[in-house]
């Protein structure tokens, strides 16, 4: 796999091969992206960086710190480090790339 260009292919492939919900494809310094596709329900936690989610496809409901809105595909998310959120009622087809970046804390607390 390219360490620069990652084909949705390339990633639902890892994907499918990987022992949980999702496969890193791409590192570089603080950054790191994955395709996330959980199954029946989302038992993330906060992570300790700022991340971005780009649905690739699947609707549902995604719940930051309380606040509940509607997702479908290309729409973008973003969650600042240590935020409560999750995706819930998720079709059964949802997967989405996910980007994290920057120090542990995020952007805002190294600012």
């Amino acid at each position: 796999m390219s360490d620069w260009l990652v084909s949705l292919a390339a990633a639902r492939e890892a994907l499918f091969e990987a022992d949980h919900p999702f496969a890193v494809l791409m590192k570089a310094g603080t950054m790191s992206v994955e395709l996330y596709s959980p199954v029946g329900t989302d038992e993330q936690t906060p992570h300790a960086q700022d991340e971005l989610y780009v649905i690739v496809q699947g609707t549902g409901m995604f719940n930051r710190a309380g606040e509940r809105r509607p997702f479908q595909p290309n729409d973008v998310i973003f969650v600042p480090a240590g935020m409560e959120h999750r995706f819930e009622g998720f079709s059964d087809d949802f997967q989405t790339w996910v980007i994290f970046w920057g120090p542990k804390g995020g952007e805002a607390a190294a600012g």
